[in-house]
């Protein structure tokens, strides 16, 4: 006998949430699965649990840049085994509340890897399920190399679950995860590398600012090498051999670590799900949907989050996505997402902010404004030795085009920014406005002249 829904959701993170709400709120009867622990994974392995760590590599590191300058004592490290348990105050409990607020809800809650039957039905181990929509919201996983020894490869989620840290650790990628752990490890006393396959490191960001967020790395003891593709990795007596193969007929090179954490890019977690029988096709490996999240093949399917491309894998993004397309099934297919005023941060030291077009993007209408801030008051106070700003600005117009900080708090100062974008706002209109002050926020008066 099979259980039937009017909306079915694969997946309990951010945008699985957000659809079984949306829809249970309409009065509909839904129902939800996952194969890991319910929460998904900004809540339980992402940026709910990094951040916590990133805070107190924060601490650590304002304690160091004062010493001798109000504050006594010596060069202090992260203790990793006690944050670690800190951090899993965050997240121990997060699976059973997760399922409850399904449950109390009246949504019911499955467990078990989900598979298509047919283009209506699913199995839940041995439970079958027809639903009139069918959801996936399944999330990412870490991306296939197909090299020797990929076996030995840390994943972010389970560098953040590690009971004590190694001394040395190799990043494969340079990206998002390799920069906020390196930087993590390096406040934990860790001999720490970053291995980059090409030239660039966070290709997404100003490319100038990533410059100089690549000098406070080196600064910080994390040593940036480009042009390392990983080739094999080796079980030694003592760790791990990395092998590295380089281009323009350069000779391999040899590194060794206590671990290698996997920083090389995600892909969507939808193996398992046999989307074949539910005539639910793909395009380059991601789920093939029109403009409305709905599958071209199969009509019953939705699906958003980082199980699908495009839009940015960053978590605001996926329940924007899940509430365009929830309303999509509710009403009819009529709303569409618009990427274009996304801010974006890598919680280094200082933190790595960005949104809109960059200066590669702009042409001769655009006025490009940098300013190097390391000596602005907001900077010095706290001995905060890079800062910098680059803002893009239409010339006739007056409108942000684009904004880029690596500044202290610069996460937050992203949000003004894209907030003036979005609505229109013209430089002039931000510059005017009165901020409190002395605070980052009243530098925009500065950014922008």
């Amino acid at each position: 006998m099979k259980e039937e829904y009017d909306a079915f959701v694969i997946g309990t993170g951010a945008a699985g949430a957000t659809f079984a709400y949306k829809l249970n709120a309409a009065g509909w009867k839904v129902g939800i699965a996952d194969n890991r622990e319910y929460g998904g994974t900004c809540a339980l392995r992402g940026c709910i649990p990094k951040k916590v760590l990133a805070g107190v590599s924060n601490i650590v590191d304002e304690h160091n840049r004062m010493l001798g300058k109000g504050i006594k004592g010596d060069k202090i490290f992260i203790d990793w085994s006690s944050l670690v348990d800190y951090k899993r105050t965050f997240t121990e409990d997060q699976p059973l509340q997760s399922e409850k607020g399904y449950t109390d809800n009246g949504i019911d809650a499955y467990h078990g890897t989900v598979r298509f039957e047919n283009e209506s039905t699913l199995s839940v181990g041995e439970k079958k399920i027809a639903s009139r929509y069918i959801i996936i919201t399944t999330g990412s996983k870490p991306r296939r190399l197909n090299i020797p020894g990929e076996e030995y490869l840390v994943t972010s989620g389970e560098f953040m679950e590690l009971d004590e840290l190694p001394k040395k650790i190799i990043f494969a990628g340079g990206g998002y995860i390799s920069f906020e752990f390196a930087h993590i490890a390096a406040r934990a006393g860790c001999d720490v590398t970053i291995l980059q396959r090409g030239n660039r490191v966070l290709k997404q960001f100003d490319h100038d600012l990533v410059n100089m967020l690549v000098k406070a790395s080196e600064e910080a003891g994390i040593h940036v090498i480009k042009g390392k593709e990983l080739k094999n990795i080796e079980k030694i007596s003592h760790g791990f051999k990395v092998t590295t193969c380089c281009k323009d007929g350069e000779k391999d090179e040899i590194f060794f670590a206590d671990m290698i954490v996997h920083g090389l890019g995600r892909v969507p977690a939808i193996e398992e799900l046999q989307l074949d029988k539910g005539n639910v096709i793909l395009d380059k490996g991601n789920i093939s949907l029109n403009e409305y999240f709905q599958s071209v093949s199969n009509p019953r399917v939705y699906a958003a989050g980082d199980c699908i491309r495009p839009g940015p894998a960053l978590t605001p993004v996926v329940s924007f996505q899940a509430d365009i397309a929830a309303t999509n099934i509710l009403e009819g297919n009529k709303e569409v997402a618009d990427y274009t005023v996304i801010p974006s941060t890598v919680f280094t030291i200082p933190p790595l902010s960005g949104v809109g077009i960059t200066e590669s993007d702009s042409s001769k209408d655009h006025k490009v404004l940098f300013y190097d801030m390391s000596q602005w008051y907001s900077s010095r106070r706290i001995n905060s030795g890079y800062a910098a700003s680059k803002v893009i600005i239409d010339e006739s117009s007056d409108l942000i085009l684009g904004a880029h900080l690596l500044a202290p708090n610069s996460e937050e100062v992203i949000n003004l920014f894209a907030m003036a974008m979005r609505y229109g706002l013209t430089a002039t209109q931000l510059r005017s406005m009165v901020f409190s002050y002395p605070s980052v926020a009243y530098d925009l008066n500065y950014m922008l002249k």
